[in-house]
C-alpha cells in the first residue's frame, strides 16, 4: 500500500508542477490578473517557456494585455526573454503595434535593438507593418535606424516596401 501511495504521489507531484505553466499562460493570453497572482503566489515560475518559447509576458503583450503584462514584469518576467526564433515581447508589440505596451516593456529595460534570428528589430517589424505609433516610440527610445536585417534590409527599405508613407518619413 506505502508504495503504491508512494508511486501516485511520485507521478502526481510533477504533473502539478508542470500543469501551473500552461495555466500561467492561458492566464496570460486572456489578461487575467486575477489568476495570474494566484498562480504566481503559489510558485508558477513567472519565465516558464513553452515549446515555442513565449513566456507568459510574451503571451500577455503579442494580446495586448498591459495590466497583465505590469503585474508579470513586477513578478520578475524577463523583458528581454527571446523565443526560439529569437523574438521578443517588444518584437510581437511592435508587430502587433501596441505603442503603451511597448513604452511599458521600454521603461522597464527591454533592448530596443534587440535582433531576433533574422536579423529583425522591432523598429523592422513595426516598419513592415505600418505601425506608425510604435515607430515613433522606438525612436524616440534610441532604436537604430541603420541596422540591417539578413537580407540587407533596413525598417525605412521595409516602409518603403509597404509604401508607408508616414513610416517613411519618420525613418528618414
Amino acid at each position: 500500500m506505502k508504495s503504491i501511495f508512494f508511486n501516485l504521489l511520485f507521478l502526481l507531484i510533477p504533473a502539478v508542477l508542470f500543469a501551473q505553466a500552461p495555466d500561467l499562460t492561458a492566464a496570460a493570453r486572456t489578461g487575467d490578473v486575477a489568476t495570474i497572482k494566484q498562480l504566481l503566489q503559489n510558485k508558477a515560475d513567472v519565465n516558464a517557456q513553452d515549446q515555442k518559447g513565449f513566456t507568459p509576458l510574451i503571451i500577455a503583450t503579442y494580446n495586448g494585455h498591459v495590466e497583465a503584462a505590469k503585474f508579470l514584469i513586477e513578478a520578475g518576467a524577463d523583458v528581454n526573454h527571446q523565443d526560439v526564433t529569437g523574438n521578443t515581447a517588444l518584437m510581437g508589440t511592435a508587430f502587433k503595434g501596441y505603442p503603451a505596451l511597448a513604452e511599458l516593456l521600454l521603461s522597464k529595460g527591454a533592448n530596443v535593438n534587440a535582433v531576433n534570428a533574422n536579423g529583425g528589430t522591432a523598429l523592422m517589424l513595426a516598419s513592415m507593418f505600418g505601425r506608425n505609433e510604435v515607430i515613433k516610440v522606438l525612436l524616440n527610445k534610441g532604436a537604430d535606424k541603420s541596422l540591417r536585417d539578413q537580407r540587407g534590409l533596413t525598417a525605412l527599405d521595409l516602409a518603403k516596401g509597404q509604401q508607408n508613407q508616414e513610416g517613411i518619413t519618420l525613418l528618414q
